[in-house]
C-alpha cells in the first residue's frame, strides 16, 4: 500500500503509511510502539517550515511539498540497474555495502570474508535479533525533529556494523544509497556504525541514482557511537539525480579521547539537508568536521551542525565552504553548546561562501552558547565574489576566463577537502569537484 503524506495528511492516510512501511520491516514489541510513538510526533508538525527556528532557510513544506509514496521492495529489474549505476559509483580498495531503494542489497554487497572483529548486518537481522540495548541505540534520534520523526516511523532497512575493541580496519567500509526504482518514490533507512575501545576505521556514504530514475526523495539516519581511544573518518558524498530530494540525519556520540574526521560534499539533488548532532561523552576527545557546498541552477542545499561539547578538554573544528552559481542557495547552521562542565572546550567554525552570480544567496548563521568560564571559542562566517584581482592575474598570464576561474574555484574549497586523511578519498573528492566545474563550464 503506498501513500503519500503531505502536509495537510491526517488520521487514516499516516496510518496506512506506516502499515506499509511496517511490511518491508517487520518489527513489532517496544519497536512497534515507538514507530507509533515518532509518527505521532510528525503528525502535530507536519512537514517543516520557516516558523521552526532550524528550518527558517528551508521550508521544505515549499521546497519539498509532500513525502512520496514509499518506494516498492526491489525486483530483480530494479537490482540490475542498481548493479549498472553501482560499476560508476563504487570506490576501489572499498567493501561495498549497498542499500537500494532502502532495502539492504546482499548480492550487490560485499559481506564475505570480514575482517577479525568486524560484523555486518541488515537492519532487519539486527531488529530481529531481539537486542534491546541495539534496539534503543538505533532509536536514540530526537524526534522533536520532525524529519527524525519521519524517518524513525517510516524507515525500511539500512546496515548496522560493529567494530570490536582493538580492530583496525584495512579498508574502507562504502555504503552506497541507490535509487533504482519507480519515479516520484521515497525511501527510509536508517544506519548504525558502533566502534569499540582502540579501533579505527574510515566509513564513505554515497547518494546516486541508476540511469533514467527521477523525481525521489531519500531519508537516511546514520548512529553512531564512537569508543574510547578510537578514531572514524567518515566522508559524504551526496551526488543523488538533479530533482531528487535528500534529508540526512547523523547522531554521533564520541567516549573518552576518540577522533571524528568527517567531509562532506553536496553536488546532486533539488534538495539536500545534512543535520547532524555531534556529542562529548568523554574528556580529551576531538571532532573536525569540513563540509563543500557546489551548487548550481536552483539547487538548495543546507547542513545544519549542533556540537555539544558536555565534558572538559575537548576540540572541535568546522570548516565550511560554498561555491554557488545561478539562483542556487547554500545554508550553514553551526551550533556549538559548551555546557558548565566543559571547561577547556576548544571550539571554532568558520565558513565561507563563494557567489558565482548575483542571484546565488548564501545563508550562514554560526551561533555559541558558553555556559563554562575557561574556554576558547569563536566563528566567522564571509560571502563575495572571486577577487578580481586574481582573476584578472590569471588571464593576463595566458588562462581564459573559466580555466582562471576554475583554479580559484578549487583553490577556495581545498581548505576542505585536504581534511580528507585517505588519499584515494580525497583523489575522489577532488574528481567530484572537478566534474561539477567542468559541467560549470
Amino acid at each position: 500500500m503506498n501513500v503519500a503524506l503531505a502536509k495537510t495528511d491526517t488520521g487514516s492516510a499516516l496510518e496506512a503509511a506506516l502499515a506499509a512501511a511496517r511490511e518491508r520491516l517487520p518489527a513489532g514489541g517496544k519497536v512497534a510502539d515507538i514507530r507509533r510513538q515518532a509518527l505521532d510526533a510528525y503528525e502535530r508538525t507536519g512537514l517543516p517550515h520557516r516558523r521552526i527556528e532550524d528550518w527558517k532557510y528551508t521550508d521544505l513544506r515549499v521546497l519539498m511539498r509532500e513525502v512520496l509514496p514509499l518506494a516498492a521492495a526491489p525486483d530483480a529489474a530494479v537490482l540490475k540497474r542498481a548493479e549498472a549505476a553501482l560499476k560508476t559509483a563504487a570506490i576501489e580498495g572499498t567493501r561495498r555495502l549497498v542499500l537500494v531503494d532502502g532495502a539492504f542489497a546482499p548480492g550487490l554487497s560485499e559481506t564475505n570474508g570480514l575482517e577479525k572483529g568486524v560484523s555486518i548486518r541488515s537492519l532487519r537481522e539486527a531488529l530481529d535479533g531481539g537486542d534491546g540495548a541495539l534496539q534503543a541505540q538505533l532509536f536514540s534520534l530526537d524526534t522533536s525533529n520532525p524529519m527524525v520523526a519521519l524517518n524513525s516511523a517510516m524507515l525500511t532497512d539500512g546496515v548496522v556494523i560493529e567494530i570490536a575493541d582493538g580492530t583496525v580496519l584495512s579498508r574502507p567500509l562504502h555504503v552506497v544509497h541507490i535509487a533504482a526504482g519507480a519515479a516520484a518514490s521515497s525511501m527510509f533507512t536508517r544506519s548504525l556504525l558502533r566502534l569499540g575501545k582502540n579501533a579505527s576505521a574510515t566509513l564513505v556514504e554515497s547518494y546516486v541514482a541508476a540511469d533514467g530514475t527521477r523525481t525521489y526523495q531519500a531519508h537516511d539516519s546514520l548512529v553512531i557511537a564512537i569508543g574510547d581511544h578510537s578514531r572514524l573518518d567518515h566522508v559524504r558524498l551526496v551526488e543523488d539525480a538533479a530533482d531528487a530530494v535528500n534529508i540526512s540525519s547523523s547522531a554521533v556520540t564520541l567516549g573518552a579521547h576518540a577522533h571524528f574526521n568527517i567531509f562532506g560534499m553536496a553536488s546532486g539533488a533539488a534538495v539536500s539537508r545534512y543535520q547532524a548532532t555531534i556529542a562529548f561523552a568523554g574528556e580529551g576527545s576531538r571532532v573536525e568536521t569540513n563540509g563543500v557546498n557546489l551548487l548550481r541552477g536552483r539547487q538548495h542545499a543546507d547542513t545544519t551542525l549542533l556540537m555539544d561539547h558536555a565534558v572538559p578538554n575537548c576540540a572541535s573544528r568546522e570548516v565550511f565552504r560554498a561555491v554557488i552559481d545561478d539562483s542556487a542557495h547554500s545554508v550553514f547552521q553551526g551550533r556549538i553548546i559548551v555546557r558548565p562542565d566543559a571547561q577547556k572546550t576548544d571550539a571554532k567554525m568558520m565558513t565561507r561562501a563563494l557567489l558565482l552570480s548575483d542571484d546565488a544567496e548564501a545563508d550562514n548563521k554560526p551561533e555559541l552558547e558558553i555556559f563554562a568560564d575557561d574556554v576558547t571559542c569563536g566563528h566567522g562566517a564571509t560571502s563575495g565574489a572571486l577577487d578580481e584581482s586574481l582573476l584578472f592575474y590569471l588571464r593576463a598570464r595566458g588562462l581564459p576566463e573559466k580555466d582562471a576561474q576554475a583554479l580559484l574555484i578549487q583553490a577556495f574549497v581545498g581548505e576542505a577537502i585536504e581534511s580528507i586523511a585517505n588519499d584515494a578519498l580525497r583523489d575522489l573528492a577532488e574528481a567530484t569537484a572537478g566534474r561539477w566545474l567542468r559541467a560549470r563550464a
